[in-house]
């Protein structure tokens, strides 16, 4: 049986799992990052491989990695949650185990495990998008993962769609992730219950009466309540992940998109406004093919599934 390591590393914690040919996970383990200090980060990781590599004969070692990944997939040239900064990340982490390693942009490690295992298995033009604080999300076109020329391409969340519209992480205005991820998702909420609060009445009482208490599990609380405010938060996040979908759409042309990230745990809160505004935004739309829109299916193991068959196909 060949088997190869994935590792998935977050500004929290570091998930790792040993991996068959069948993106079966024989075991896993888990760590918190020590994400202010790099080496300890590279020890940490060792580590959780060592782990797992005893006992068994391992090939390879993929990292998904929370950051900007050079396209040797060796460096991690930045990471937001990390304090990785032109990072020689393979280097390090294959001096301490001795075995193989690539580097993996952590949300293509998700997207191609979908692709190969999960909601994207018999397509191979596919465009996966993560939802969560922000979106991030992978490329696979004609069965290959999309890396662009540096390896920092699919960072979809910083596509600017709203001209001159709210300041991003990034330093940009008007990014995607600003108006569909679950940051925009709690940042709404909080804008109707304060300007209207009778239709708010649900989710400020969990709130404990203030708009600004307001976080992403009250919203869907309240939501599933019926809670008016919390249902058009939702709303206006469908609204516009189904725009930026269409605008993807009109470059890439994939068979399907898969939506993932914590999120898409609440999607039937709002996978039917995706659909619609997908559809309604989607240029020549009635005159051409409509892409499916899937939910990810592999949940918080996708990265690290993903990661270790990327380090097989080296």
């Amino acid at each position: 049986m060949a088997l190869t390591i994935g590792v998935d590393i977050g500004g929290t914690k570091v998930a790792a799992g040993l991996v068959d040919e069948h993106g079966e996970i024989v075991a896993q383990t888990l760590r918190s990052t020590p994400a202010d200090y790099p080496d300890q980060v590279a020890q940490t990781i060792a580590e959780v491989i060592k782990e797992l590599a005893h006992g068994h004969q391992v090939e390879a070692v993929g990292l998904g990695a929370a950051g900007f990944v050079d396209e040797t997939r060796s460096i991690v040239r930045f990471a937001p949650n990390l304090a990785w900064r032109e990072e020689p990340l393979r280097e390090k982490v294959a001096a301490l185990v001795g075995l193989p390693v690539v580097v993996e942009n952590d949300a293509n490690a998700m997207a191609w495990a979908e692709a190969r295992y999960g909601a994207g298995r018999g397509e191979s033009h596919i465009v996966c998008v993560t939802v969560g604080t922000g979106i991030g999300g992978g490329i696979v076109l004609g069965g290959e993962l999309y890396r662009g020329r540096w390896g920092m391409g699919a960072e979809m969340g910083h596509m600017q769609v709203v001209q001159r519209g709210r300041l991003c992480g990034c330093g940009n205005l008007g990014c995607w992730e600003r108006y569909a991820s679950g940051s925009a998702l709690v940042e709404e909420a909080r804008v109707i219950a304060a300007g209207e609060p009778r239709r708010a009445a649900t989710l400020l009482e969990m709130a404990g009466g203030s708009p600004a208490d307001i976080e992403g599990e009250e919203v869907t609380e309240a939501a599933r309540a019926g809670d008016d405010a919390a249902l058009s938060a939702f709303a206006s996040i469908g609204h516009w992940l189904g725009q930026g979908m269409a605008d993807m759409a009109a470059v890439l042309d994939p068979g399907c998109f898969i939506l993932g990230g914590g999120v898409s745990r609440a999607a039937d809160l709002f996978i039917d406004r995706v659909r619609e505004s997908f559809t309604r935004a989607l240029t020549g739309s009635g005159h051409r093919p409509v892409a499916d829109i899937r939910l990810a299916e592999l949940g918080a193991s996708a990265g690290l599934v993903g990661a270790a068959d990327l380090a097989r196909r080296r």
